[in-house]
């Protein structure tokens, strides 16, 4: 992973005027100043001051040189969210084009979900759909996400985690698609990073401790690569690029290879000025050495769907160790890096409609979005269909006619009939792949010549196709089809339906199904009308459970909390009695903990040793049979578990004197490459930040990590972070967390 860089709003602003005229600029910076007002009291988790995230999302698009609208809601992205400004307010003071972008950026975090995996997908529907109306939006939320990624550390282990697997899910495949490989590489090995930090580190080290001879033989390449063109008169630049660390993990880990039988660590690049050059060299190379079998590839003759051209090759070179080349014209060259963002950038004061339609046209992805969102059920299902066929591998087959169509690996001819018109999906009667007649079920190959025979005749699509299609649109298609023919049926069968479960479940069906009730129902599955849910639920698209649950949520609430304060309410009384009759020992104790309960006095408290919190850790307490409350950090999975007797739960506050030299217990996990001296460096540094070491033990695995766990006494959570990151500190160490038993 990169460094970070840490920009000033000079910086941008400098950055900025680089390429900008002097009226842009002053638009940028009325943003930045606006932005910098109304984040001014507010902090990141980090405790920086929040500005500075703006500022470096404004940075990273100004450095792909980004248009004024955009840079400018790089500053404001978060002013929606996270203060009292609207989109009004944003509209009125810079424009439509940029509350358009802030829109699509800000989430959907006002609204209840039943759970955040609903809300993560109805979010990133959002943004998607957003982006389908400007390509900008999404260039935006992803320098946030890059920004993001290199603040992880900040967090908890467990959000690391699920941000780092949404990122290498979701952003940063929309990266690869829309061709910012510069951004791309970044979020993977910041994923990588956090979710599988031994193999990132161990891989980072062994190329570390071999990059000397790699660099000394991509630079005898180079020469020979010269040497070999001299006489062509070709201007070009050639350098050595190294691989990223999660394209050799994922290498490792698809192939079942080692570190050491991956040959291509580092590529050698081409960059000419012109596609007649690129060729030129491509013949010079293999004619110098001799090329691999079925390393070759044209990507210039057949751009890839994100528009990158180039010509790859891999050949036997010096001592006979593989290397791969890629050539490129300078034009390609920055497509390559910044893809969609580069026909977006700024020039000569202005930004190029026209560019900015072809763009959109070429990536086919906009087009493709908007079907998904017709045909999708809900979030989740939408997310699918796109995380299914836009973002998986790739094939790419030709018509008779010789047009070029882009499938998922898996894909049939039924998929590219769906693919190129519903009508010729539902009218198939066949097909041909290379002029033979092929099963329904066959999976095309990169280069077949794919034809669709249709009949007019045809009386549409059978429900056996529905397991022979492998995309989510043909499925969807085929399920419409069906959908539409018996809608009518399915209307009248859907409303008994839910009728009949919600006499079952105790409800009243008139007091129930009210227009009011039917519409919060209907718009939160994305529907238009009340026949278009019960269509949904006769067809067997829907269940009813999750409809009753939407329909009898405000009489379930009231219900839920009346039950939960008696039920509450009896437990406290209980614990009362029982505890009144030692209150001196109680108060003791409580003095102890320096926890207090809301509203309860004389009630025996202590702090779980599972998760062992410290003053400044939110708290919650769990009200225990017979031994009083046990206090728990809030994302305790012991906890979590608990959540479903929630009776039992109650607010709970630190209370803790300012000169009390108490000492908390506060588990650490440390990970870092096994060297000689690393546990003497890492006692040295506990030993400096706290007087209290309890308990230390390490191991090393296979892979020569080290994994120490030590228990350390801790006054609050701002010496634990002074603690942990002494130890971040030292050399070879890659990761210090807290753990939960």
């Amino acid at each position: 992973m990169e460094k970070e860089v840490i920009w000033t709003a000079d910086d941008v602003i400098k950055m900025c005027k680089e390429y900008m005229n002097e009226e842009h600029v002053k638009f940028v910076q009325k943003a930045y100043d606006f932005a910098a007002y109304v984040h001014k009291e507010q902090s990141r988790q980090s405790g920086e001051p929040y500005i500075i995230h703006p500022i470096q999302v404004a940075g990273i698009l100004a450095d792909l040189k980004m248009d004024p609208a955009t840079v400018s809601a790089g500053f404001l992205h978060d002013v929606v969210e996270d203060t009292k400004v609207t989109l009004g307010d944003v509209d009125e003071l810079f424009g439509k084009e940029v509350e358009v972008i802030v829109d699509g950026v800000t989430k959907l975090s006002k609204i209840r979900y039943k759970s955040h995996q609903e809300q993560l997908a109805e979010n990133h529907r959002k943004l998607l759909l957003a982006m389908s109306k400007d390509l900008r939006v999404i260039i935006v939320k992803l320098a946030d996400r890059l920004h993001n990624m290199r603040t992880l550390s900040h967090l908890r282990p467990d959000k690391q985690r699920r941000i780092a697997n949404e990122t290498l899910e979701i952003y940063a495949p929309l990266a690869e698609r829309l061709g910012i490989s510069t951004v791309k590489w970044e979020l993977e090995d910041a994923s990588l990073r956090y979710l599988n930090p031994q193999q990132y580190y161990r891989i980072a080290h062994l190329m570390n401790s071999r990059r000397e001879e790699r660099v000394q033989y991509i630079d005898e390449v180079i020469v020979e690569i010269k040497s070999a063109i001299k006489d062509l008169d070709i201007d070009c630049s050639i350098y050595g690029r190294p691989k990223h660390i999660y394209s050799i993990y994922h290498k490792m880990r698809d192939l079942h290879k080692q570190f050491s039988e991956i040959y291509d660590l580092l590529a050698v690049r081409v960059i000419t000025r012109s596609i007649k050059d690129c060729y030129a060299v491509l013949g010079a190379i293999h004619t110098r050495w001799t090329p691999m079998p079925g390393r070759f590839k044209d990507y210039i003759a057949m751009p890839k769907a994100n528009m990158y051209q180039s010509l790859h090759t891999t050949v036997i070179g010096p001592k006979g160790k593989p290397f791969e080349v890629q050539i490129r014209t300078e034009e390609m060259h920055r497509v390559a890096e910044y893809g969609i963002a580069a026909h977006w950038a700024y020039k000569e004061g202005k930004t190029d409609v026209v560019d900015r339609t072809s763009t959109g046209d070429k990536l086919n992805l906009l087009k493709e979005i908007i079907e998904f969102q017709k045909e999708a059920t809900d979030a989740n299902d939408f997310m699918t269909s796109v995380k299914g066929d836009l973002f998986g591998d790739r094939v790419y087959v030709f018509t008779p006619k010789g047009d070029v169509f882009e499938l998922p690996k898996g894909a049939g001819p039924l998929d590219m009939a769906y693919t190129i018109h519903t009508e010729i999906g539902n009218h198939t009667s066949g097909a041909k792949v290379n002029g033979k007649i092929v099963p329904l079920d066959y999976q095309v190959k990169n280069g077949d010549i794919v034809e669709i025979m249709t009949s007019q005749n045809s009386a549409g699509p059978s429900r056996d196709w529905l397991d022979l299609v492998h995309t989510n649109k043909a499925h969807n298609k085929i399920k419409r089809f069906f959908k539409l023919r018996d809608r009518e049926e399915n209307i009248i069968h859907g409303r008994e339906v839910l009728s009949t479960a919600l006499e079952e479940a105790g409800f009243k069906v008139n007091e129930i199904l009210t227009p009011d009730n039917l519409k919060r129902a209907y718009e939160k599955k994305h529907l238009t009308t009340a026949d278009d849910l019960y269509a949904a639920i006769g067809f067997g698209e829907m269940q009813t459970a999750g409809i009753i649950n939407t329909l009898t949520e405000k009489i379930r609430t009231q219900q839920e909390i009346e039950r939960k304060k008696e039920q509450q309410r009896v437990l406290l009384e209980e614990h009362q009695e029982l505890e009144s009759s030692s209150p001196a020992v109680n108060e003791k104790k409580k003095a102890e903990e320096g926890v207090l309960i809301e509203g309860i006095d004389n009630m025996l408290v202590r702090l779980s040793h599972c998760c062992s919190p410290i003053p400044g850790d939110k708290i919650v307490g769990y009200i225990t049979k017979g031994r009083g409350v046990s206090v728990h950090r809030v994302d305790c999975p012991n906890i979590r578990s608990a959540e479903n007797n929630g009776t039992r739960l109650i607010d709970v506050t630190w209370n803790v004197i300012p000169d009390n030299r108490k000492y908390y217990d506060a588990d650490l996990e440390i990970q870092g490459y096994n060297r000689s001296g690393l546990l003497n460096d890492i006692l040295q540094s506990i030993n400096n930040t706290t007087r209290n070491l309890n308990s230390i033990n390490g191991r090393v695995d296979h892979n020569k990590m080290a994994v120490i766990t030590a228990t350390v006494g801790i006054r609050d959570l701002e010496h634990l972070d002074r603690v942990m990151n002494s130890i971040k500190n030292i050399q070879d160490v890659y990761l210090v967390k807290r753990t939960i038993h």
